[in-house]
C-alpha cells in the first residue's frame, strides 16, 4: 500500500477479524483495523528474535503526521539499542504504591518495628499515603506528588513530617527491592516543617487538684481502679504510656519493674515506695497476667485516653495530655537538682541530646543556691541592696 494518509486511513474497511496495513515510506509504521472499528497506529521492529510492536495512538486521536512522527522516534530508540515495547510492558506490570504499602507493611514493618510503631505506620497508610497515592505507579511517582501531600497537611506539620518518613522508608526500600533506579527517592530534598516542641508541666497546685480527682473517682466508682492506679503509677514513675498499660505482675521484682521490651529495648525501672503502694492495693485479677486489667477478661486496658479526658477536665486541667505526667515527673527531677544524666536514665532515653530538653530547669536550684549563699554572706559584709538608702552623689 502507499503513503498512510488520513483519507486513506478512514477509507480502510472492516472485516471479522482485526489486520495490519503498513506503510510504504516508514519500515514498520502502520495501522491496525479492529472489527469494532478503532484503527491505532503501530510501530513494529525485531528485537531478540522476535516480533514487537508498540501501539503509538488511535486515529481520530492523533493524526497520521503525529503518529509518523512518534513511530520515527520509536524507531530511532530501537537503533540505540532500546527495547521500548518491553519498556512499556514493564511499566504496566509496575506494581502501584498501594500494593508497594502492602509490601513495606508486611516484610518490613511487621519485621523490624514495634506494635506501637506498626500501629502508627498502619494509620499513616491508610489515612494519607494510599488515599492520595494508592494508585501511582511506584516508578511514576515524583517529587512534586511527596511534595503535594506534605503540603496538605502543613496545618499538621507533626503528621506531616511523620508521613513523610514513612514514605521516604518505603520508596528507599522500593530501590533496594528494585522497583526504582537507586538514587530516585522521591522524598529526597523535601524540607520538614518546623515542629514546635510542646513542654507542658504540672505544677503543684494542679497536681493536688489531679491527686484530688483521682481519690474521688476511686471512691465513687467514676473510674476503675486499675485506670487509677495507670495514672498514679505514671506521676511517680515517668513511664511511657504504653509501659504502664501493658505492664504484667511477673515484671515486677525486688529491683523494680524488669520490662523486656520498651521503646529502646529491655530496662529495669526503679519502684519507689509510693509506686509499690499503689500496687499492692490493686487486686491481682485470675487469669489475667495485666497490671492494669481491662474489661476484656484477661486483657490489659486498651483505651485510657478517654478516662483520661474525663479526669482532666474534673481537675480543671483541658489541654493536659498523658504524656504530659512524664514531663512533669522529668521536671520535677531536674529542679530538685538532680543530675541531668541521672534523669535521662531514669526516663530510659537512649540519647542525652531527649534528656537535655528540661536542662534549662536546671538553673532554677542553681539559682536557689545562688540567693541563699549571698543572703548568708551579706549577714556578715553588709552589702546594701540597690534602690535601698543609696545616695546620689553630684
Amino acid at each position: 500500500m502507499p503513503k498512510l494518509t488520513k483519507r486513506a486511513v478512514e477509507a480502510l474497511p472492516l472485516e471479522a477479524k482485526d489486520y495490519f496495513v503498513w506503510d510504504s515510506q516508514i519500515a514498520g509504521f502502520g495501522v491496525r483495523v479492529m472489527p469494532s472499528g478503532a484503527k491505532t497506529y503501530q510501530a513494529q521492529y525485531r528485537k531478540g528474535g522476535r516480533t514487537r510492536r508498540v501501539s503509538i495512538g488511535r486515529h481520530g486521536k492523533i493524526t497520521v503526521d503525529e503518529a509518523r512522527k512518534l513511530a520515527k522516534e520509536v524507531m530511532g530508540q530501537v537503533a540505540k539499542g532500546e527495547n521500548p515495547a518491553e519498556e512499556i510492558a514493564q511499566h504496566r506490570r509496575a506494581p502501584t504504591v498501594a500494593a508497594l504499602c502492602e509490601r513495606f507493611f508486611d516484610a518490613h514493618v511487621k519485621e523490624r518495628c514495634k506494635p506501637s510503631t506498626q500501629r502508627e505506620y498502619r494509620r499513616a497508610i491508610d489515612l494519607f499515603i494510599a488515599p492520595a497515592l494508592g494508585s501511582f505507579k511506584v516508578v511514576d511517582v515524583e517529587r512534586k506528588d511527596i511534595t503535594e501531600l506534605h503540603h496538605k497537611f502543613r496545618d499538621k506539620p507533626y503528621q506531616a513530617n511523620r508521613t513523610l518518613g514513612v514514605l521516604s522508608k518505603m520508596f528507599n526500600l522500593a530501590e533496594i527491592w528494585g522497583l526504582r533506579p537507586d538514587g530516585s527517592n522521591p522524598c529526597r530534598h523535601v524540607p520538614k516543617y518546623r515542629e514546635e516542641k510542646r513542654e507542658r508541666y504540672l505544677h503543684q497546685d494542679e497536681l493536688q487538684r489531679l491527686g484530688q480527682v483521682l481519690a474521688e473517682a476511686e471512691q465513687d466508682g467514676s473510674e476503675t481502679p486499675f485506670v487509677v492506679a495507670a495514672f498514679r503509677l505514671l506521676i511517680l514513675t515517668g513511664c511511657r504510656l504504653g509501659e504502664i498499660q501493658t505492664l504484667q505482675w511477673s515484671f515486677i521484682t525486688d529491683a523494680g519493674m524488669e520490662l523486656p521490651d520498651t521503646k529502646t529495648g529491655a530496662r529495669r525501672i526503679p519502684l519507689p515506695q509510693a509506686a509499690r503502694a499503689v500496687l499492692s492495693a490493686l487486686p491481682r485479677l485470675p487469669d489475667n497476667p495485666y497490671v492494669i486489667a481491662g474489661a476484656v477478661p484477661g486483657h490489659y486496658a486498651t483505651d485510657l485516653q478517654k478516662p483520661w479526658r474525663r479526669i482532666r477536665k474534673r481537675a480543671g486541667l483541658p489541654n493536659v495530655r498523658i504524656h504530659d505526667l512524664r514531663h512533669t515527673y522529668a521536671s520535677n527531677a531536674v529542679s530538685s537538682g538532680m543530675p541531668i544524666q541521672m534523669v535521662g536514665r531514669l526516663l530510659g532515653h537512649s540519647q542525652i541530646q531527649t534528656t537535655m530538653r528540661y536542662a534549662h530547669l536546671a538553673d532554677d536550684p542553681v539559682r536557689r543556691a545562688a540567693e541563699e549563699n549571698a543572703a548568708r554572706l551579706n549577714t556578715f559584709v553588709g552589702a546594701q541592696v540597690p534602690g535601698h538608702g543609696l545616695r546620689l552623689v553630684k
